[in-house]
């Protein structure tokens, strides 16, 4: 099979990179992210029907009784139904709703497992903890890489990392599926996969440019991408069939969390080949960057005749 030449093409990832990331910026400051209850504070209400309950008729319901913007999921079996509702209520008005949905029920026992209350301050504290938690995994990243490698390699790792971030919440702002903790979850998820992606690259990067004396970086680079593009390639498909039978047949409850991880694990493997690689070149990487320094005893030996 003959190589290919990824490296030809960065110019043209560099663009598509720069026009994602550009519609992410834009999306976010208009519109930013549709937060989910875990960040907005609200109420959750489980309820148990005595047979199969039918969501629409439940969203309906709801919507008569002026309950708007209320989500209604399927929780564990389809006998059990999740409520959530954007603003806070009593238990007095929760028993109220579930009454509005007795009402609407024909022949059915409704029964109310648990209501939960979420305030907006532990929302801001949850969103506020969240964003720490990902500069704060970005930063130990680029400590750990610097220390694995050379501190080219950790700046290319970290870019590669905010790239895939910066476009996963591009995504989820652009098509306001919700933003809950579980795909904050995915996103921590996404940064360790990507990372490991992009570890196994580099370390093959050094390795040949250590080893290839008589070609330039440009020329390493896209050798040492197509001796670990089989290991990429297989990695990344396995693990998208996984996330796409999640999302597709997880039910919604834990769709977002699919969904993040695909795009993820797709911009991921984008990434690792093009974007921390292109980083590498744009930082100037030379072999003497990844040259096993000599100690002064052994190159007065190898100078001994």
């Amino acid at each position: 099979m003959k190589p290919i030449a990824f490296m030809k093409g960065r110019f043209i990832a560099a663009a598509i990179s720069g026009l994602l990331l550009l519609a992410t910026l834009v999306s976010l400051s208009f519109q930013q992210l549709n937060w989910g209850l875990d960040f907005t504070g609200g109420t959750l209400i489980e309820l148990n029907y005595d047979s199969s309950a039918d969501l629409g008729d439940i969203r309906d319901q709801l919507v008569t009784g002026g309950y708007e913007g209320a989500m209604v999921v399927s929780f564990g079996t389809d006998r059990d139904v999740l409520v959530r509702l954007p603003i806070s209520y009593s238990d007095a008005e929760g028993a109220r709703m579930v009454e509005v949905l007795r009402g609407g029920a024909t022949s059915q026992e409704i029964t109310m497992q648990r209501m939960e209350f979420v305030g907006p301050q532990v929302g801001d504290e949850l969103r506020e903890q969240g964003g720490l938690a990902m500069l704060l995994a970005l930063g130990l990243v680029l400590i750990y890489v610097g220390f694995r490698f050379q501190i080219k390699f950790a700046m290319g790792a970290v870019t590669a990392l905010a790239h895939d971030v910066l476009i996963i919440l591009g995504f989820f702002s652009i098509t306001r599926l919700e933003f809950d903790l579980s795909v904050l979850a995915a996103i921590l998820a996404v940064i360790g996969y990507s990372l490991n992606d992009t570890i196994v690259v580099s370390d093959r990067i050094r390795e040949n440019l250590r080893k290839i004396r008589k070609m330039e970086p440009l020329g390493v680079i896209d050798v040492s991408l197509n001796e670990t593009l089989g290991r990429t390639l297989v990695t990344s498909l396995t693990t998208m069939l996984v996330l796409t039978s999640l999302a597709v047949l997880g039910g919604d409850m834990i769709f977002g969390f699919a969904v993040a991880l695909l795009v993820g694990v797709t911009i991921g493997t984008y990434s690792s080949i093009y974007v921390a690689s292109t980083s590498l070149l744009a930082l100037g990487v030379t072999k003497e960057d990844v040259a096993i320094p000599v100690k002064e005893g052994e190159e007065q030996e190898a100078l001994t005749p």
